[in-house]
């Protein structure tokens, strides 16, 4: 991930959570007294966001010391602990909200990533993202998905083309929309077709574009349609696609598979944030 793009976005969420202090903390404990916090997983899954814990915590103190305790992607048993860090107790409780509510979203999407590439079931058809993802947060949600696994597809409007029926019927067709794009793009941009039907395919593979997408075909009208796509296009799959069809479209042939269930329907890993605090001795 992008650390000075993660730093302000933590920065954002701190001000948001933190505003002018943390009242019940700062009023309860002194700056002095300090702790030792661990993160645990209260539920099986698949690890994503450990550097949120790192950065986190050094941008609200960077005397706070973090010790992970497994690596980013790997799979973790209920009762693991994830990563323990050390330093004043205001500080980690002030951070505690922000940091668990983005490991554990970062987490849920890695293991629902992760099930569903299980479920496909074989090394040559690669599953992909959408753009399907909470505002602002793209870009941690988007390496939840690599961590869980799989790939990401365009991050955005601006670094690919995608061109679906209202660019097309504005154009009067696929290949003069494919060619007005053309005109104005580098060659270093993709170009992806949504296709419905047979005659759309066909129209795809005439305007050379680099992508086809078989939108909301089943699996028997994916196979039907791969023999017309020459080997140099790749293929995606798309729409109607859930964990519990997802194999048979594996087995399809297809390149990819994109999925914007990863990202906008993961259920947040369960974890928690236990805090030792240390006894304070007075000299007398």
């Amino acid at each position: 991930m992008n650390r000075i793009k993660l730093r302000q976005m933590l920065t954002s969420f701190f001000n948001e959570d933190i505003g002018d202090r943390d009242i019940t903390s700062e009023t309860i404990f002194s700056p002095s007294v300090t702790g030792k916090g661990a993160f645990i997983a209260k539920e099986a899954g698949i690890i994503a966001g450990l550097s949120i814990i790192h950065e986190g915590y050094h941008l609200l103190n960077p005397s706070i010391e973090v010790k992970a305790k497994v690596e980013e992607g790997m799979m973790v048993k209920k009762g693991q602990i994830i990563a323990e860090v050390e330093g004043p107790v205001t500080d980690l409780l002030t951070g505690e909200r922000v940091i668990l509510n983005l490991v554990q979203r970062m987490s849920g999407i890695a293991s629902l990533t992760n099930k569903a590439v299980q479920l496909i079931g074989n090394s040559s058809t690669r599953l992909v993202d959408t753009r399907k993802t909470t505002p602002g947060l793209r870009m941690l949600e988007k390496y939840a998905v690599r961590c869980g696994g799989a790939f990401n597809h365009r991050n955005g409007l601006y670094d690919a083309v995608m061109m679906k029926d209202n660019h097309i019927a504005y154009c009067g067709s696929i290949v003069e929309a494919v060619q007005a794009v053309r005109d104005q793009i580098g060659h270093m941009v993709k170009i992806e077709i949504e296709t419905e039907t047979e005659w759309q395919v066909q129209q795809a593979v005439e305007a050379g574009v680099d992508v086809i997408m078989f939108d909301n075909r089943t699996p028997q009208e994916i196979e039907a349609l791969l023999p017309l796509v020459p080997s140099h296009i790749v293929t995606e799959a798309s729409g109607g696609i859930s964990l519990e069809n997802i194999s048979e479209y594996g087995q399809t042939g297809v390149n990819y598979i994109s999925l914007g269930m990863l990202t906008h329907s993961a259920k947040a890993l369960d974890i928690s944030f236990r805090v030792q605090v240390r006894k304070q001795t007075t000299n007398e």
